[in-house]
């Protein structure tokens, strides 16, 4: 943790120092059941922790011989995740509000927090910066991250005393429920705004946004889409392009991975050599070509082609639409095409059930209202307009999201440096000094452990002298 300077009323202390780790349950798969059943107890794991809560879907139930009575779940737990293959869930923890009658698995371990803490300061602390970057350094293995109890005794804890760590939770429970409010309205918007595009395409290709202008009033034909391209071709199958084929640079590949809704994503990026690009030429992809994912499930991903001087190709799926510009604007067929209308008749063409999906004939044969060129321009040029204004929106949202998540751990920073509650200790100085003062408190934390120290373990020690005699 950071060096800071804490206020003198309160201390530091090793994490391990004030709670109880707890080490989850083990049991075979054969002894689990996905649903209740009498005799059985369900399991919280890794998945089960989300967002610093308890979710209770996909619970896996075992039974409740293989639980000790210390490995049952109770009000003020801190479930920890110790385990997993990804880096962002281990260490994540969720607050146990109430008791839960059921235990946790050994990829999941408990924070019992010591009677004379908060056990809600602690949670609290466990979504902090400085505890997220002390886990993540700790927990880095080959395969999977791992936490191991040992690691508890490097995480240090900035304690307050007892009443400030109360008066401490009100304020976050207060404060960060008014940035979740904040949050959850702003990750709302993104659903709106996805229904507002809809709108604006479905306005678009029926004809709506053009009635009260003059360009209007020309007729709209329907048309097949085959009629509407000078080529239409799927890319390359089975051994005429493999997986061994691609290299780090070279010529590019179009894969599903790079069609969106509306939008071609460069984020992943495919090669092949020049002379495996020259015996696939006829595959060559153009500016402006329509891509379009044979996948169709919640919506259609279809987007421009966007490069003009570099080489590229499509994959097998990705379909290619070149447009007669005598008879239509790329643009134009791009929003016909991903318009919840022609989605509506596409979906009735899907094939498969796992990974649903049109074929090329069948999409060529599709039959879609188009009217002249003037009135596709006018079109194009009002929905270019209507989905800027959405992206901008959009950004706005994501860095309001952004500075919201910043602001969260500003606030639990100042919590922890003390500064919330600077004008609190001020005004009650008699209940953080004294008796009531961190350095006491943790004082009668040790005190109390050494008292309930296992039997077994004095039993061991008495042995051992014994035996030195």
């Amino acid at each position: 943790m950071t060096q800071i300077q804490l206020p003198p009323q309160w201390e530091t202390s090793p994490l391990s120092e004030i709670v109880e780790i707890i080490r989850g349950i083990t049991y075979k798969k054969a002894q689990s059941a996905t649903s209740p059943e009498e005799g059985l107890l369900p399991v919280l794991r890794a998945n089960n922790i989300q967002k610093g809560k308890i979710f209770t879907s996909e619970l896996v139930y075992v039974p409740k011989d293989l639980i000790r009575i210390h490995q049952k779940l109770i009000a003020g737990d801190i479930v920890v995740a110790m385990s997993s293959g990804s880096k962002s869930v281990v260490g994540k923890t969720a607050y146990v509000k109430r008791g839960f009658d059921g235990s946790f698995g050994a990829f999941c371990g408990v924070l019992r927090t010591a009677p004379e803490c908060s056990a809600n300061y602690v949670s609290w602390f466990t979504h902090s910066l400085d505890y997220r970057n002390r886990i993540s350094s700790l927990s880095a293995g080959a395969n999977i991250n791992n936490l191991k109890p040992s690691h508890f005794d490097e995480i240090a804890v900035p304690i307050a005393p007892i009443a400030e760590q109360k008066a401490i939770v009100d304020k976050l429970d207060n404060l960060l429920a008014q940035v979740e409010n904040t949050k959850a309205r702003l990750e709302r918007i993104p659903q709106i705004l996805k229904r507002f595009r809809q709108s604006v395409l479905a306005a678009a290709v029926s004809g709506r946004l053009t009635d009260d202008e003059e360009v209007g009033d020309e007729s709209w034909s329907p048309t097949k889409l085959a009629n509407l391209c000078t080529a239409a071709f799927d890319g390359p199958f089975g051994s005429k392009l493999k997986s061994s084929d691609y290299i780090d640079g070279g010529v590019g590949v179009v894969r599903l991975e790079n069609i969106r809704h509306l939008r071609f994503d460069q984020s992943k990026e495919t090669f092949i050599s020049e002379d495996k690009y020259l015996a696939l030429i006829k595959n060559k992809l153009e500016k402006n070509d329509i891509l379009f994912s044979s996948f169709v499930d919640e919506e259609v991903r279809a987007c421009l082609f966007p490069f003009e001087a570099s080489p590229f190709i499509n994959k097998a799926d990705c379909f290619c639409l070149r447009i007669d510009h005598k008879k239509a604007l790329p643009e134009f067929v791009l929003y016909l095409l991903t318009s919840q209308v022609s989605y509506a008749q596409i979906k009735e063409h899907v094939q498969g059930v796992t990974r649903p999906r049109v074929n090329l004939k069948i999409l060529k044969s599709l039959e879609f209202p188009v009217p002249p060129l003037q009135v596709q321009a006018e079109v194009v040029r009002k929905v270019e307009q209507l989905l800027a204004r959405a992206e901008r929106i959009e950004q706005q949202v994501n860095n309001a999201l952004k500075r919201v998540n910043n602001f969260t751990q500003s606030i639990l920073a100042k919590a922890f440096r003390g500064e919330l509650t600077e004008q609190w200790r001020k005004d009650n100085p008699e209940l953080v000094s004294g008796e009531k003062s961190a350095e006491a408190l943790l004082g009668r934390i040790k005190s109390e452990r050494a008292k309930q120290e296992p039997a077994v373990r004095r039993t061991k020690s008495k042995k051992s002298e014994h035996s030195a005699t």
